[in-house]
Formats: structure tokens, sequence, C-alpha cells
């Protein structure tokens, strides 16, 4: 599926291919208008044309690519996976293992980040419960944090 192509759209705006300015893209794809122009910068989107006025305005194939980075970002791709991603994308009669990799190897790294929070959160719980009240001098948690290798 080339992420350039519109699969649907919200509005009938942008549905019917109608040009539309940066913040209407901004609120149909739940982007912030400065990470559209910061996506523009970078090339995850391209340049858009703008009006005499100076206006930008982007037709579905942009609302479509930032719906598709701003999932891949919330599921946690850095934006040069994301980049990558979209060059997959944009390849529709290429085998999927490459993707298929990305997302594998993405989920590991995510297990592992969940296992080191959980490890934190063990550490934290248990500075809680030796917390004995009292005075900042006899404060377990901060005397606790001064020790080299808390975890």
């Amino acid at each position: 599926m080339r992420i350039s192509q519109t699969t649907s759209a919200r509005s009938a705006s942008s549905a019917r291919g109608a040009p539309l300015k940066i913040g209407r893209v901004a609120r149909e794809t739940g982007t912030s208008v400065e990470t559209i122009r910061y996506y523009e910068r970078i090339g995850l989107l391209a340049r858009a044309p703008r009006t005499g006025g100076g206006f930008r305005l982007y037709g579905p194939d942009d609302v479509h690519r930032l719906r598709f980075v701003r999932r891949a970002r919330e599921l946690g791709f850095s934006l040069g996976a994301v980049r990558e991603l979209i060059g997959l994308a944009d390849d529709p009669v290429r085998p999927c293992d490459e993707v298929d990799a990305m997302a594998r190897e993405h989920l590991s790294d995510v297990n592992e980040k969940i296992a080191q929070l959980t490890a934190l959160r063990g550490e934290l719980a248990r500075l809680i419960r030796v917390c004995q009240g009292g005075n900042i001098s006899d404060c377990r948690i901060l005397e606790a944090l001064g020790r080299p290798g808390l975890t």
C-alpha cells in the first residue's frame, strides 16, 4: 500500500482533494502545525505549495502521509524508522519482510524498555517502603539516591 495514496479521509474536503491549509490539516491529523512544518523541513513530508498570500496548501496524499507518520510515532518508531517505512510503503510490489523485521526489532526494544521500567518501579517502591518520614536529614530515599548503583 502506497502511503501517498488516500485510503480514506475524515472530511469531505480532503476526500474530494480540495486543498487544505495547514491548520485544517493539523486538526484532521491530530498533528501540531509546528510538527507539520518540522516534517517538511526534514523531508518526511513534501514541501507544500503556497498560495499568493503565502499559505501552505495540502492535499489528501499529504493528510494520509501525516496520519501514517503520526501513527508510526505513536507506536514509538524513530523518525529514521518512519522514513524507512515510508520508503518501503512507497514500493507496493516489494515483499514486506523488511517491514516485519523492523516491527519485530522494535517490539524487542519495547519489551526491553518494559523490563527496565519494571525494575525501576520495583526499586522506587522499595525506597518508598523504607521511608520512615521524619526530617530531611533522616530521609532514606535521599540517602539511597546518593549511593552508587541504585538499581
